[in-house]
This record gives C-alpha cells, structure tokens and sequence, in this order.
C-alpha cells in the first residue's frame, strides 16, 4: 500500500524521533538532532541503553501477544523512525497472516515508510501520517481497510505519552481510542519516569528547552492509562522487568500491558 503524501520536514529543530534514531545509532537524524541528542546522553549516559530497553520492551509484547493470546492485529502509534526488526516482523514471524498499521506524525518518518510496508503476503502493513493529539487515527480510512476493529487488536503506545503533555489530555485520548476497540483487545505502553534516576528531570528540562516538552509520571500516574482493563502478569513494572527473556535490562521507563475485558 502506497504511503502518505510528502510533507515537507523541518530541520530548524529537533524532533523525537530523529533524536531515538541518533540513539540507536541510526543515520536518518540531522545535525540539531545530534545536538540535542548529545545534551541528554550528557545528563543520562544510559540513554542509547534505554532507547533499546524500550524496543526490547517492544519485541517481548508483540511476541507474548502475538504468540500466547493470538492477536492478529497491531495498531503502533509513534512509530518512529523504522529500526529492524520492526514491530510487524516480530508479529508476522509468530503469525504470518497478522496485520499492521503504524502512525507517526513526522514527515521524515513518512520519509522510510516502505521499510514499513515490506511484511508478509499472508499479512497486511499500512502507514498513516497523524498526529495523536489530534487527528482520528483509528477512524482513518487506512485503520478501517487494513483492520476489523470488531475483533481484538494490541494498540502499541509505545515511548509516547510522555510526549503527550496534559493540556492534551492524554488520559481522555488514551480511554477514548481502548472505547473503541473490541473486547479482549490489548493497551500496551511504555512511559518515561524520574522515579529510578533523578537525571530524568534533567532530561527533561533539555527537551523542554528545545522545544519538545516532555511529561515525566510516577507509577501511579502511569498506571492510570490502564484504569477499568486488565493488566498482564507481572502488571505495571520497569521495562526491563516485563517478562525479560534473558538478564532484566535497567530502563528509566514503566511498561505495561493489559486486556480490555468482555
């Protein structure tokens, strides 16, 4: 499936995704990305190992979801920049026939979106520019063609909502988007916290400056996005600590997964 119409990108200033890129040590960043990527390795030296803490974070879900409960259909907001393997070829490699649509609001991902659509032919992966804050993602004509959203779907908000600052009401968006999908569908998350290393304030305080203002939570703000679903053993911990399949990984994130009950 063809992409979005090209928006032009902005490269007077950093934006997230470019910056996670740098940090995984990607190519598609600019040098205001690298700039601001490095005041936040300077504050939080463990950063990069966050950064890939999260997508391990990531892998393990989709493989649990995927593989233990059967979940043939993802829907990842915040997509990111593609780093493989990407969320579709960790679920179509437990389900060939599962199906896929990505989000991202920024043009440079839209930019690498064929990396995003290379899945199987049992399968189906789709892109759609949008914004969370404010666009309908779910009600996108591409969510509708590749998706049945009367049958269960993992919508994946992975390193996102710390990025969704209150006066956009993240608890709202969040609840409105689990409403809609069906019973025994699946919210999982991961969420940046100052609650293991206080550094994080100061992270934050970099992006701030740079003008991506970014919302730290403890646990039991967290823990909010999942009020009225189930929450998956061993519920809401360190990412690191989320079913680990090998030595738990330090992360200054919570992560999550729970089921959206009958």
């Amino acid at each position: 499936m063809s992409s979005e119409p090209r928006t032009e990108i902005d490269t007077s200033k950093p934006h997230s995704a470019r910056m996670y890129d740098y940090y995984l040590g990607g190519k598609d960043w600019y040098p205001v990305d690298q700039e601001a990527a490095e005041k936040v390795m300077a504050v939080l030296p463990g950063a990069r190992a966050s950064c890939l803490a999260n997508r391990g974070f990531m892998h393990r879900v989709v493989r649990c979801l995927a593989g233990e409960y059967g979940i043939r259909q993802f829907v990842d907001i915040g997509t990111g920049i593609p780093t493989e393997p990407n969320l579709h070829q960790v679920a179509q490699a437990v389900a060939p026939e599962c199906r896929v649509v990505y989000a991202d609001h920024d043009p440079v991902v839209l930019e690498y979106a064929d990396a995003l659509l290379r899945g199987t032919p049992e399968g189906r992966t789709t892109y759609v520019q949008a914004d969370v804050r404010w666009d309908d993602i779910l009600g996108a004509k591409r969510v509708r063609e590749t998706l049945d959203l009367d049958q269960p779907v993992a919508l994946s908000l992975n390193a996102l909502l710390h990025f969704v600052t209150d006066e956009y009401e993240p608890y709202r968006l969040v609840a409105s988007m689990v409403d809609r999908l069906a019973p025994g569908s699946f919210l999982a998350l991961s969420y940046a916290t100052a609650e293991f290393d206080s550094s994080m304030n100061k992270v934050a305080e970099v992006y701030r400056a740079e003008g991506t203002p970014l919302q730290l939570r403890p646990q039991s703000e967290v823990a909010e996005f999942f009020a009225g679903l189930e929450l998956l053993e061993p519920g809401l911990v360190p990412i690191g600590e989320w079913r680990p399949d090998g030595e738990a990984v330090a992360a200054p994130a919570y992560g999550g997964v729970a089921r959206k009950p009958a």
